[in-house]
């Protein structure tokens, strides 16, 4: 099937194509190739017909025109069953190309240089090769294209299977070639459109999109579309062990918790998420405690939450949430048991299993679409920028991995934020209190986060058997006096200052950076309370 068919090889990523040109020859086919392509394959012993001889016109200017010609995109446009065309393919003695090899000059590796300069961007603009490509993938009914070294091997595997290439995976092709082309201009028209028109374009490139089950509401379609070349460990990589098909607000949940438990990553650690936020967040000596501790934070709002561990599920910790509704639990892995105990729970809960938490490189930037425009901007991943304690009262420095655990539950919370960190046991820290979401940080301080933490405290005083010596109130506060307290925003009054010492908290992490920080700092040393500046601002809306 394969005998005497003629395939043209012009490459610029000569990645195995001596070795893939060696394999059509031995299925029969001809071989077609210009410049340095025709001599590596001559010096590999492939025998080779230059383009020049079979156009019968010299290739010019430097090699910018070589296969521009009738006489190829005449052989590679003919559709074979079509009377007329062949009629004029045999009056003009052109014979068919059924093979196109082809990739392109490489622009984006050019003007990733430092020193590139405008006129070798210019040069590296490919004219002849997408034109090849254009007009073969138009006919992918007829002729095989391809454009990926990593297709090779598939392709001459069919090839010698079955004599041929199916019409799926032509079609296959050249819808890939028309995606590559599309890429490739658009590097262009990005990179021209700043050096020549001082104009910013953003192309974004989104596939395999997939129906979800709803969007945030019931009445509304929503899809995800997963965004190419990304390994960090993230939402987009989730393989679905069991459960329902997933949700619009899944998906945004999902990435809230599993972002959470990573800045943790180096921990036991659990995040419980609600609406975005980390209603429940706790790291543990066990995967059981952190998930007890995680949602013991705020049990009535861990209902319906979504949970993410930086660890495998095992089956203590999977039976922790026997009889506790929750949409979806996202882990590295799950014990076999403890996957066989979850899925017996309910056959609704989405049990979704994320990559090595630590994969892959991270995604640096950013963007939220506004009605008509779109927003960019570098990713926040860094947590601190200095730990500068400013105030005359010393930030005990058994207190610090407590207060960085509470920095890092306010960087994953809505803003206005304030957390509540507690460490629950030695070495081992849980989410207490949160304020999230609120118009202002007197509302998330005082009519949240505290009111929170001093609802939980009552609840561990009410389930000790026997009480405490002190009373109820005497052990809420100083139970409070060993928490630490995150602002993911500086104070931009002392207003929050005295509502914290008005609850007995004694140590307060926030960035600085206030008009009124001395203020600030000045009410803490009158109230005994010692205050970290970070340095660094984490607001998320």
């Amino acid at each position: 099937m394969t005998q005497n068919k003629l395939a043209l090889i012009s490459v610029s990523d000569k990645t195995g194509i001596a070795d893939f040109a060696k394999g059509l020859q031995e299925l029969g086919f001809r071989i077609l190739s210009t410049g340095g392509t025709a001599r590596i394959l001559r010096e590999a012993g492939v025998p080779v017909k230059d383009v020049s001889e079979y156009t019968g016109f010299p290739e010019m200017m430097d090699g910018r025109v070589k296969t521009l010609h009738p006489k190829v995109h005449a052989a590679l446009l003919a559709l074979r069953d079509n009377p007329e065309h062949m009629r004029q393919v045999q009056e003009q003695n052109i014979e068919l190309i059924d093979m196109v090899v082809v990739n392109l000059y490489p622009f984006q590796q050019t003007i990733a240089k430092p020193d590139v300069t405008l006129d070798d961007a210019i040069e590296n603009i490919d004219i002849g090769g997408p034109t090849m490509l254009r007009s073969a993938a138009k006919n992918f009914k007829h002729v095989v294209v391809v454009t990926d070294p990593d297709d090779y091997n598939m392709i001459l595997n069919e090839l010698r299977e079955s004599g041929e290439i199916s019409y799926k995976t032509r079609s296959r092709l050249g819808v890939k070639v028309f995606r590559h082309t599309a890429d490739y201009d658009s590097a262009i028209d990005i990179y021209l459109s700043k050096k020549l028109m001082d104009e910013q374009i953003l192309r974004l490139k989104f596939v395999n999109g997939t129906p979800l089950r709803y969007g945030e509401n019931w009445h509304q379609k929503a899809k995800f579309y997963r965004q190419e070349g990304v390994t960090e460990s993230c939402i987009s990589q989730i393989k679905q062990l069991h459960g329902k098909e997933l949700s619009f607000n899944n998906y945004v949940d999902g990435d809230g918790s599993f972002e959470a438990v990573k800045s943790l990553r180096d921990s036991i650690a659990v995040s419980v998420i609600k609406h975005t936020n980390p209603c429940g967040l706790a790291t543990g000596e066990t995967l059981r405690d952190a998930m007890e501790a995680a949602w013991d934070g705020d049990p009535v709002s861990a209902f319906g939450s979504v949970i993410s561990t930086t660890r495998k599920i095992d089956l203590p910790t999977a039976e922790f949430l026997k009889g506790k509704f929750v949409e979806a639990v996202i882990a590295p892995a799950f014990e076999a048991d403890a996957l066989e105990f979850l899925k017996s729970k309910s056959k609704d809960i989405r049990l979704l299993q994320v990559p090595d938490i630590s994969a892959g490189e991270p995604v640096n930037k950013t963007y939220r679409y506004v009605i008509g425009g779109m927003l960019e901007q570098s990713r926040d991943i860094d947590t601190i920028a200095k730990w500068e304690t400013v105030t005359t009262q010393p930030f005990s420095e058994d207190k610090k991995g407590l207060a960085e655990f509470t920095w890092k539950a306010a960087k994953h919370t809505k803003s206005n934020a304030i957390m509540i960190g507690y460490e629950y046991k030695p070495g081992q820290y849980q989410v207490i209190g949160m304020g999230a979401g609120q118009p202002n940080r007197v509302d998330a301080l005082r009519k949240l986060a505290v009111t929170k933490a001093e609802d939980n405290f009552g609840i561990m005083y009410d389930n000790f058997e026997p009480k405490p010596a002190e009373s109820r109130e005497e052990f809420i506060k100083n139970k409070m006096a060993e928490c630490v307290l995150a602002s993911d925003a500086f104070f931009p009054f002392d207003d929050n200052i005295k509502n914290a010492a008005a609850h007995n908290i004694k140590y307060l992490v926030e960035p600085g950076g206030s008009n009124r920080d001395e203020e600030v700092i000045n009410t803490a040393n009158e109230l005994g309370i010692a205050l970290v500046f970070t340095g660094m601002r984490h607001f998320m809306h």
